[in-house]
């Protein structure tokens, strides 16, 4: 069977059988791209928060050896 190279002429697909694409889709920007995108946005948010902490842990141990070094 045939395998057509154009999304617009799907050759060897039955009528009907092949959902119809937005533009948007075509370009593999459909709601899947969207979910993946959110998913990896919520990993950045969750390393930045991680990284903040960490440094926030630093610094606290950072100014807590200044206030012993000063004592």
């Amino acid at each position: 069977m045939t395998v057509s190279k154009n999304i617009n002429n799907p050759v060897g697909m039955g009528g009907g059988k092949r959902k119809r694409l937005s533009r948007a889709e075509r370009q593999n920007n459909g709601p899947h791209r969207n979910l993946d995108r959110q998913g990896a946005a919520d990993q950045k948010a969750e390393l930045v928060r991680k990284m903040r902490e960490k440094a926030r842990a630093a610094e606290g141990a950072g100014q807590a050896d200044d206030a012993t070094a000063q004592s």
